[in-house]
């Protein structure tokens, strides 16, 4: 079975930086993507960025230029850089991470995290 653990978050004025980090543990084989999703207040849940292990990382519109996803794979952990941010960028932010289990024959995980919350005021 494969666990996250999500950090960071917390409450910034606009134009500030933060980091969310979120780690996995467990039979890990390979991991195949990290990613970041938000959910705000009223609306449904949406991808903000996402490492892909045979491909460029993807980012939102909204956060291009803005936030950088990066990972330490050999840890399977990734880190998001957000910086000057917005008050639009308020909300839960939860990790998803997707990939194989170390089992035979391997078998595909994909796990959420907690969710950690990040709130911008003006």
């Amino acid at each position: 079975q494969v666990q996250l653990v999500e950090s960071g978050g917390g409450l910034v004025q606009a134009g500030a930086s933060l980091r969310l980090s979120c780690a996995a543990s467990g039979n890990i084989l390979s991991i195949t993507t990290i990613a970041w999703y938000r959910q705000s207040s009223g609306k449904q849940r949406e991808l903000v960025a996402m490492f892909r292990s045979e491909d460029s990382p993807i980012y939102a519109d909204f956060v291009k230029g803005r936030f950088t996803i990066s990972t330490d794979n050999g840890a399977n952990a990734a880190t998001l850089e957000m910086n000057a941010l917005d008050t639009m960028d308020t909300g839960v932010y939860y990790c998803n991470v997707a990939g194989w289990e170390a089992k035979n024959p391997r078998k595909w995980f994909s796990e959420w995290g907690q969710g950690t919350r990040v709130t911008v005021s003006p």
